[in-house]
């Protein structure tokens, strides 16, 4: 069991913990998991320094859960004298209140750096730019080194020989430089590149025949290689069968070059064809009678191959052929061996250089002189982490453990985006969504009415999706398509509009209401297709009409007969509307016989019977409305049931409303006048009210005296003499 005494409050239905002191945080470790409000959320889209949240989440998979926060905490206590501090905030911290001396001396030091040697405290400010000026410094303890790193003219052209072949790692200056594994990786390629040459030299006139002309050989043959033996495979089967030599051309493709096809058509039928026609036992032509599409690809092999290694000749024999691919067999192995390729670009000799330069020594010393720092800039980041986390963890915990700023008014919750001024109220349970339609899925369970918008910012360009909770007023003007204006935490204004609404009940006044309104609402829209149907009727009367008199001399008088079944379907519909008629006269005048006291809680009571079901549903679900699933939608696993009762629902959503002390002009020309009727007629019913059941507790009360000669209750002790017995 805790020997900590925890204080805890009740807000939003639930029981949450008080994190008031440096020992309440230090000791989050003894507090029952079940007693946090949440156990995990998101890094991003909340109101909270991303490079801290960086920092406490040590896995780095974008949430921060409950073991993460304790372990900064925990840290964060272990470094300071007094764990207040912690609860404390602010973005300095006293020197003496570091209680780690190697932590107080690099804080020391960062302030003697600056100029300030007696300095009693250190600043955020002043560790970022202690930062920033380390970081600018050519040896920055990152073990990355750039160009400007090194000290002499080899050195610099050696590390930009290595970024050109290895590709770079930025340095904490942010330029582009190299790490010890890349100058490794370069080396071995250049070790293994010269190696590989030197294998080649070693055989150089198997290899070589050619020197170093013996690599464009090697590519003319291998550019018709194929062809070539497909052009001799032709010719020893037309040698075999002549038979066989019609079946080899393809007279169905050759088709289409004389059908005025386009170019990139005929080149590739010409580009399946053979090099040359094929016949029996005949050589490959290598000046005249060559397919157009291959002739540059022999005319090379002509030029770099055939004519170095076979001599000068018109055209190459199979035999020929083949004694031409066997020579530069031993180059074709070799090459097929290749290492150390990625030096490639820069050339043997300069690999060689490279090698016995020295560069590499130079670099990996230059690399371990750079490291040789990395202690100095550790300390610098432990001290800016301390500093972030004085100043960040309090209000991560009250945002995370308990949701203490959210219910007491103290401040917006880190979840909460900005407010959406929108239909005359301003929202201030706004989040920032990534996919409106995914977050849904899970926030209608949240039974609140909410309101996605889209929100740009038409000078720069931005945009953002967020989700609004309406929870007070009404619903009546919210609809997909409204515009808006949301401002965020920042202080920045975006145009917002409404794409997707989740509809729920936002009070129950506004459920008292709703069967009124459908019903007018159902009226109108009944009223309109009337009205859209006699329109048609009229219109069709009027061209008939005018058809008529157009053909008035032609037109026979129509004959007219009485429709029996019309006359019964009539008789029955009239005694169907007499008899309804005559139901609902009896209803309205069993009422009108009663006392005027009885008539209207009639009325009332006929009210709520209508307005009752939609009122209770209303009250439903608002008691369910929970604020876990619009969360959890965002990333957040909320470990409570906080609700969004209906007194703080009205508090995150302000109604217009005009400021004490203002002063309204009634000089509204064009306003509607308001009828004094309907407070009249209100006047009277109450009044008519009371008088009829004093009237009748007198008539009661007279009765009672009859029966028992004492009045009941005592303070009727003489009824008015107009009053008479029953």
């Amino acid at each position: 069991m805790s020997a900590h005494v925890w204080r805890f409050f009740r807000a939003g239905g639930f029981d949450q913990v008080k994190l008031e002191t440096g020992a309440d945080l230090l000791h989050l470790d003894e507090l029952d998991l079940k007693l946090w409000v949440a156990l995990a959320c998101p890094t991003t889209g909340i109101e909270f320094d991303p490079v801290t949240a960086a920092l406490i989440d040590t896995d780095k998979d974008g949430r921060i859960r409950a073991a993460e926060l304790i372990a900064a905490i925990r840290w964060a206590g272990g470094m300071l004298a007094d764990p207040d501090e912690l609860v404390r905030g602010g973005d300095a911290l006293a020197l003496s209140a570091i209680a780690d001396p190697a932590l107080r001396a690099s804080a020391k030091r960062i302030c003697a750096n600056l100029g300030n040697p007696e300095a009693t405290r250190v600043t955020f400010a002043d560790v970022t730019q202690a930062d920033k000026s380390f970081a600018e410094t050519l040896l920055n303890g990152d073990g990355v080194v750039i160009e400007a790193s090194a000290g002499d003219e080899p050195t610099r052209l050696a590390i930009r020989d290595i970024a050109a072949c290895m590709g770079t790692v930025p340095d904490r200056s942010g330029k582009p430089g190299i790490d010890l594994e890349k100058s490794e990786a370069f080396f071995a390629a250049c070790v293994a590149f010269d190696a590989w040459h030197r294998a080649a030299e070693g055989d150089r006139a198997q290899v070589l025949p050619l020197g170093d002309a013996t690599a464009a050989a090697a590519d003319a043959v291998r550019s018709v290689r194929a062809r070539a033996e497909d052009y001799f495979r032709r010719c020893r089967l037309a040698a075999f069968d002549p038979r066989a030599l019609p079946l080899l051309e393809k007279k169905e493709d050759e088709s289409l070059l004389a059908s005025g096809t386009d170019g990139g058509v005929a080149q590739a039928v010409m580009a399946a064809l053979p090099l040359a026609q094929p016949a029996p036992g005949k050589p490959l032509p290598l000046e005249s009678g060559l397919n157009p599409a291959h002739a540059g690809a022999v005319a090379a092999l002509h030029a770099d191959a055939v004519r170095p290694l076979l001599g000068e000749r018109t055209e190459l024999s199979e035999p020929a052929w083949r004694e031409l691919v066997q020579r530069l067999s031993p180059f074709e192995t070799w090459h097929a061996a290749a290492a150390g390729t990625a030096v490639a670009p820069l050339g043997l000799a300069r690999a060689r250089e490279l090698l016995s330069g020295g560069a590499r020594e130079a670099i990996t010393a230059l690399i371990a002189s750079d490291r040789a720092l990395e202690s100095e800039v550790a300390a610098i980041s432990s001290v800016e982490r301390l500093l972030r986390y004085k100043r960040d963890l309090h209000s991560l915990a009250t945002n995370f453990v308990s949701f203490r700023g959210f219910y007491d008014g103290s401040g917006p919750a880190i979840f909460q985006a900005g407010t959406l001024y929108l239909d005359q109220r301003s929202c201030t349970l706004t989040l920032a969504v990534d996919d409106a339609g995914r977050h849904a899925a899970m926030a209608a369970l949240a039974g609140s009415y909410l309101a996605y918008c889209d929100c740009a910012r038409r000078g720069s360009g931005e945009r953002r999706q967020i989700v609004a909770a309406f929870t007070n007023g009404d619903s009546d003007n919210l609809m997909v398509g409204r515009n808006g204006l949301f401002i965020d935490r920042a202080g920045r204004d975006w145009d917002a509009t409404i794409t997707k609404i989740i509809d729920n009940p936002i009070s129950i006044r506004q459920a008292s209401w709703a069967p009124y309104k459908r019903l007018v609402r159902l009226i109108e829209e009944q009223v309109a297709k009337r009205a859209a149907e006699a329109d048609a009727v009229s219109q069709q009367q009027v061209g008939s009409a005018a058809t008529g008199v157009a053909n008035v001399d032609r037109a026979k008088p129509p004959e007219r007969k009485v429709d029996v079944g019309t006359v019964a379907a009539l008789g029955v519909a009239f005694g169907a509307l007499a008899t309804a008629f005559a139901a609902i006269a009896g209803y309205l005048s069993g009422l009108l016989k009663l006392p005027f006291w009885q008539l209207c809680l009639a009325v009332v009571g006929l009210l709520l019977l209508v307005s009752g079901p939609s009122m209770v549903i209303a009250w439903l679900k608002l008691a369910k409305r929970n604020l876990g699933p619009i969360l959890d939608a965002n990333g957040w696993a909320v470990n409570a049931k906080a609700k969004l009762n209906v007194p703080f629902g009205a508090s995150l959503t302000g109604v217009a409303k005009l400021p004490p002390g203002h002063v309204l002009t009634a000089n509204d020309r064009f306003g509607e006048r308001r009828s004094p009727w309907p407070r009249l007629v209100m006047f009277l019913v109450v009044v008519g009210f009371l008088f009829s059941l004093l009237n009748d507790l007198y008539v009661l009360d007279a009765a009672w005296h009859a029966a028992t000669g004492r009045h009941n209750p005592a303070w009727f002790k003489q009824p008015p003499a107009a009053v008479s017995s029953p």
